[in-house]
Formats: structure tokens, C-alpha cells, sequence
């Protein structure tokens, strides 16, 4: 095949191409400048697709011996995802910046291009396995569930997915991707993973987003209504936290208390107890399915609220062009904004975009 390789900087993209080439296959490198300010630079494992980073592309391409071009997303990547990163926490809700990136920019923008360019598949260093299932091809986790992927990569849909190539999925452990890095005298090898949102470097969300947003005083409520405090701005509060709450009016048990709700209309934050955040339900319409569509009624499945989250056995219903699930035990500090991603064992069934929450606790308890 013709394969474009995305290679970020990074050691699994280095080896992942390093693989689609010894696999035979025609392989073109390409990086991606998604921040107009070219001079940024890496510090440790903050920040990726940084200056530094676009250097350690190239070494890896040169010493491959494939061809490399850095391509300007930058515009494509500021409106589809640091425009939607803002308006979503402008909304009170909690988004997942690398959902919108895979979604909008590195199996949507970049593959187009490369389809239009007459590649046959983009290739990626993301850990999860595509499998030929008896309904199409299916996408499923990873041999190595530390670094599982599958949950960031659940909004691709089956035509994306068959032009896909991921050839670390099988890979049992990512010491064995270093060490195959070394053996194969990349200089990424011993690189740092980038753990922070990549245009939010210096990993101050908070301050970032004040500036965007603007800090404004509101109401910290109670879950009757009762105002028990103030703060300087709803955008820097997420469901479950617990530090930072300015209150005045202590719990009448003593406790501490969690954020439940950001209402960012009355620029309202509501708090309460830790056993409040318990979630019975959660609903959305912004839907895919990542291979076969799912038919309308109820099915089981597995549900994963973030990337590193306990999969929940849950019950999902399709009905009106609205998909809810019903989780056998309730799930934990769940935040409108966030992504469910729905497993049939390993295989990824599909994604939504969390909209509405059932606190498994009543107002009067």
C-alpha cells in the first residue's frame, strides 16, 4: 500500500512508520504544524507538535530513508479544536481535546488529503488492533491495556477506519517499542510521552482558560439553591473537584464537598457531597459507530467515561435519534462534555458526547 505516516516526534510514531516500512509498504512521512507559533518549545512531557518535536520527526523520516513534509493544519486545528475546546468549557462542559483532534484533524483533514493525494491508509503510533470481523472491519483495544487507545480513537467511523494503519496494536508493552526504537538507532528512543493538552503547554488549563473565557464572580450553591460561597470564574471548576472552593457555609455533617454541576448561563457552580457525583444515567445525540451502525432498541455493552477509566457493564437504548445508557453500578463524577465510548468485549461499538446526567442520589438526601 501507499502509506502516509503521521509522525508527531515521537517514539511510537518513528516505530510505527519504521514498521509500515519493513512491511513492504510505500511510505511518505509527514508532520503536522498545528500551532502558529513556530519558536515553541517541548519542556519534558509537556506539549507535543512543538518546533522540537517537528526536529525529531525528520531525523526519524531521514534515518528510515522515506520522504518527510511538515503540512500546516494549524488553521484547521485552531477552529476544530481550541475553538471547540473554549466554547465547550464557555458551555460548562467538560470536552477531551485529543477526541476533537483524532476526529477533526488526523482522520478527517489529514486523511482526506492523503486520500486525495492517493494514499491508501494513514498510519499512526496509536495503541488499538483492527480486526477483519464478519461485518466489516472492526476496531478493538490493544494487546497492551496500559496503553490502550481505543477509548480516544472510538469516534472514527467504519469508512475512516478502512484506511487506517496501526502497527503497534499487537506490541505487548511499550518497553518493547523503546527498545525496538534503539535497536533500529532512532533518536527518539528514551523520549518522553507527552501527558498535557498539547496548545496548553505549561499545563495551567485554569489560566488559560481565564483569558479566553474571562474570570467573572458568581454563586457556589448547595443542591437546594442555597448560596454557601462565591468564585471568580465557573470555566475553572469540573465535575468531581474538590480543591479551590471558596465556602463559606460549612456542610452540616462536616464533609467535604465536591463540584456537581457548572451552570454557566447563571455562571453558577453547584456543590455537594462526594456520594452526589454517583451518575444512575447518561444521555447524547452526538453518536457514531465505529464500524456497523447499531440497531434501534437495547443492547448490552461495556461503557468507558475517560481514557483511563474501569469499563462499566451498562444497558444501552437507541430511540429517537437518542442513545442512553443505564450502568449497573452508577459511575463516578460523570461532567456533560465527556466521552462514552461503548465496548462489545474488546471491539469498540461507538461513541457519544455526554449531554445530559442522573445524579443516582435525590436533592433530599
Amino acid at each position: 500500500m501507499r502509506i502516509l505516516a503521521a509522525m508527531s516526534g515521537g517514539v511510537d510514531s518513528a516505530v510505527a512508520a519504521a514498521r509500515a516500512v519493513e512491511a513492504g509498504h510505500e511510505v511518505v512521512g509527514v508532520h503536522l504544524a498545528l500551532s502558529r507559533a513556530g519558536g515553541t518549545l517541548r519542556t519534558g512531557s509537556r506539549g507535543c507538535c512543538t518546533i522540537e518535536d517537528a526536529m525529531d520527526a525528520r531525523r526519524a523520516a531521514d534515518r528510515l530513508g522515506i520522504p518527510f513534509y511538515v503540512w500546516d493544519f494549524s488553521e484547521r486545528f485552531r477552529d476544530d479544536v481550541i475553538e471547540d475546546f473554549v466554547s465547550e468549557y464557555r458551555a460548562g462542559r467538560t470536552p477531551n481535546p485529543c477526541m476533537r483532534c483524532n476526529e477533526k484533524i488526523k482522520f478527517a483533514a489529514l486523511l482526506e488529503r492523503a486520500i486525495e493525494l492517493g494514499f491508501d491508509a494513514v498510519c499512526t503510533g496509536h495503541y488499538a488492533t483492527l480486526v477483519d470481523g464478519p461485518e466489516g472491519l472492526e476496531l478493538h483495544r490493544a494487546s497492551d491495556a496500559a496503553k490502550d487507545q481505543s477509548y480516544v480513537l472510538g469516534v472514527l467511523n467504519a469508512e475512516q477506519l478502512a484506511h487506517t494503519y496501526f502497527p503497534l496494536g499487537s506490541t505487548p508493552s511499550k518497553a518493547l517499542v523503546r527498545a525496538e526504537a534503539k535497536e533500529r538507532g532512532l533518536s527518539v528512543a528514551q523520549k518522553p510521552d507527552s501527558h498535557d493538552i498539547c496548545f496548553i503547554p505549561d499545563g495551567d488549563t485554569r489560566g488559560w482558560l481565564a483569558e479566553k473565557v474571562g474570570a467573572e464572580q458568581g454563586d457556589i450553591v448547595d443542591r437546594t439553591g442555597a448560596v454557601i460561597g462565591t468564585h471568580e470564574g465557573a470555566h475553572a471548576f469540573t465535575v468531581g473537584q474538590r480543591r479551590g472552593l471558596q465556602l463559606g457555609v460549612p456542610a452540616p455533617d462536616g464533609k467535604p464537598r465536591f463540584v456537581l454541576e457548572v451552570r454557566p448561563v447563571s455562571n453558577t457552580v453547584v456543590v455537594g457531597p462526594k456520594e452526589a457525583l454517583a451518575t444512575a444515567e447518561i444521555a447524547g445525540e452526538r453518536y457514531s459507530w465505529a464500524g456497523r451502525p447499531q440497531a434501534e432498541g437495547d443492547f448490552a455493552c461495556h461503557v468507558q467515561i475517560r481514557a483511563h477509566a474501569d469499563p462499566v457493564p451498562a444497558t444501552a437504548t437507541l430511540a429517537d435519534g437518542r442513545l442512553t445508557v443505564v450502568p449497573e453500578t452508577p459511575f463516578d463524577g460523570v461532567a456533560p462534555g465527556q466521552t462514552a465510548v461503548l465496548y462489545d468485549g474488546t471491539r469498540v461499538i461507538g461513541q457519544f458526547t455526554i449531554a445530559t446526567t442522573v445524579s443516582a442520589v435525590p436533592v433530599s438526601a
